[in-house]
């Protein structure tokens, strides 16, 4: 019988392509991913890849063996995280990356009871606007919009980031509200530049008919955050398009107000990224199933939903 270790060496190598991605994933060196890798190769007495400078490719006896060995390698890993997580509460120190402003308005507010219901997990969150590699920087999991799922990265999804038109109370004194997007071209606009590609960002807009419109203000204001975009909104300074989850504490406060209710655009979901579905470490599962059921309760899909005027 092989070792758990050489097997999960070798899958991870297959899936990445490589002994350092597969040692990232397993938290060993590469070296020692190599070498798991040769003993199981000796063992067998066949050779699993074919080994260059930059890449590992399988032989035909590793495709083979992979098929064989890939499904029951995962059983047998589930197996095994559920009897370690029967010996005791999670625990550990549990690495999470969110946006700035979903993450601190909305995930933040979860550590009280989360820490509550599992005291020995130490919370290391980082909160910025960009998409991490969760391999390589060592997160446990990510929280946010648009990433790339590269091989073995899971997504579910938490609520949609739906994109709306907002402008202050003061602003719209005196003007009169549009119709549609078009009507937005008749407003100052708040837009976002991209700090990466120097262009401003545009946006088609729907309704729940189906019908779509582009949603173009006058480049008035131009910003490269949808924080800073919202303050300027907050400010008066003429209408933005956000997501609802930036706007809506301001909506529910009257600060701002919502222009052409029955349009929005749509940026994609919100969802949870984490490494893979097996062998979850418990600090991470439990997460998982906090944030969903918290998601859930709070009905945060429906409230970002763009499309409910």
């Amino acid at each position: 019988m092989e070792t758990l270790a050489n097997l999960e060496s070798f899958v991870r190598s297959a899936e990445t392509g490589g002994f350092s991605a597969a040692a990232r994933r397993l938290a060993l060196t590469p070296a020692a991913v190599s070498r798991n890798v040769a003993m199981l190769e000796r063992n067998l007495g066949v050779r699993l890849f074919h080994r260059s400078t930059r890449k590992l490719t399988l032989t035909e006896e590793g495709e083979r063996f992979l098929l064989a060995v890939e499904g029951n390698l995962e059983g047998l890993q589930q197996a095994i995280a559920n009897v370690a997580a029967d010996q005791g509460e999670p625990a550990g120190v549990l690495k999470i990356s969110a946006s700035i402003n979903f993450g601190t308005n909305y995930i933040l507010p979860l550590l009280p009871s989360f820490l509550e219901r599992y005291p020995q997990i130490r919370p290391d969150w980082q909160f910025d606007n960009r998409q991490v590699d969760l391999i390589a920087e060592g997160f446990d999991a990510a929280i946010g919009g648009g990433f790339e799922l590269a091989q073995g990265i899971v997504a579910r999804t938490l609520a949609p980031a739906h994109i709306i038109a907002v402008a202050s109370p003061q602003y719209m004194q005196g003007r009169i509200p549009p119709a549609d997007p078009q009507g937005l071209a008749d407003l100052d606009g708040i837009v976002m530049r991209s700090s990466r590609t120097g262009r401003v960002r545009q946006w088609t807009m729907r309704n729940t008919h189906g019908a779509e419109m582009p949603a173009v203000p006058r480049e008035t204001i131009m910003l490269n955050d949808p924080v800073a975009m919202c303050r300027a909104a907050l400010l008066g300074l003429g209408v933005t398009l956000i997501a609802v989850p930036d706007a809506l504490p301001h909506l529910e406060s009257g600060a701002l107000m919502r222009l052409t209710p029955q349009w929005y655009g749509d940026a994609g979901p919100i969802s949870i990224y984490y490494a893979s579905r097996s062998l979850l470490p418990a600090k991470t599962r439990v997460f998982v199933d906090f944030l969903i059921e918290a998601v859930k309760r709070d009905r945060l899909a429906e409230r970002f939903a763009g499309s409910l005027g």
